[in-house]
């Protein structure tokens, strides 16, 4: 099939599938959820981002309706049904089905899945960035279905004809962008915000610090400023969509660009790591 929908052991093409309008996700959005890019049908780095999905399910006390394992099965097997090899795959757990109230029903949790062809390419940019104060609550490490304010965050950048919003919060600390860790490179270090409630520890910012530090660069996990980002060597942003990338514009002035073969060097240990992970 050419898209794939998945909802509670019904599969079918994804235009064709539909859902009770009593799942939570509907009501509250009540739920969490990953994803992660696949070529020739396999996963990148499942085990990762099931894990992250368990925390997330956790710190909201849903309980999964299968264990990793088998999760991670399923997964593996619905990737293989798509005719793509090239894909993005979305998986996301919901409290459940029940008639709209706000405390926790006594019901099983539902899991919904798609898998959607996805052109890859590793193309690093450059991409221009926008910045808007960071006015989410105070839980953006739990991967949630509330992205509201990311989708306000990422229709501004596209009226400005941006790749991203850079999100902000009192004091000009910089945490992360709509759908991307952002960071940046100052004199030969690298730098990002802490994994504190503020920011996703993202995947694709994990596999970054890691490629990082094999290079010899060193990486310091602290809080920077809005100020220090527009005025760094290089700005990256980092997403499980996308990798690795790096900008030249912020608010429509000129940034970043200044350590070309620093930031060609972790763009390409991020993207071989991928290669060759999925397969030559």
């Amino acid at each position: 099939m050419k898209e794939l929908g998945y909802y509670n052991g019904r599969y079918g093409e994804l235009s064709e599938m539909t859902v009770p309008m009593n799942d939570r996700a509907c009501w509250f959005g009540d739920g969490v959820y990953d994803a992660e890019l696949c070529r020739n049908h396999r996963i990148f780095v499942l085990d990762e981002h099931v894990d992250r999905l368990f925390r997330s399910a956790a710190a909201l006390e849903i309980e999964p309706p299968l264990g990793k394992e088998e999760l991670k099965d399923l997964l593996t097997d619905l990737v293989r049904k798509v005719d793509s090899g090239d894909s993005f795959l979305y998986y996301q757990l919901t409290r459940g089905t029940a008639p709209r109230t706000h405390a926790f029903p006594d019901v099983p949790a539902n899991l919904w899945v798609t898998v959607t062809p996805r052109v890859i390419s590793a193309d690093p940019g450059p991409v221009s960035l926008v910045t808007t104060e960071d006015t989410r609550f105070l839980h953006c490490n739990v991967k949630t279905l509330n992205l509201i304010p990311s989708v306000m965050a990422a229709e501004k950048a596209r009226r400005a004809g941006a790749y991203e919003t850079v999100f902000y919060r009192p004091g000009n600390r910089v945490t992360e962008c709509a759908h991307s860790n952002v960071h940046i490179l100052k004199d030969g270090v690298l730098r990002t915000a802490p994994t504190d409630n503020l920011i996703l520890p993202g995947i694709a910012r994990a596999h970054l610090l890691s490629a990082a530090r094999r290079l010899g660069i060193p990486v310091v996990e602290e809080p920077f400023m809005l100020d220090e980002m527009k005025e760094a060597d290089e700005i990256l942003t980092s997403s499980s969509g996308a990798l690795l990338k790096h900008a030249d514009l912020i608010d429509g002035k000129p940034a970043g660009m200044k350590a070309p073969d620093l930031f060609g060097a972790l763009h390409k240990a991020v993207w071989d790591e991928f290669f060759q992970a999925t397969g030559n």
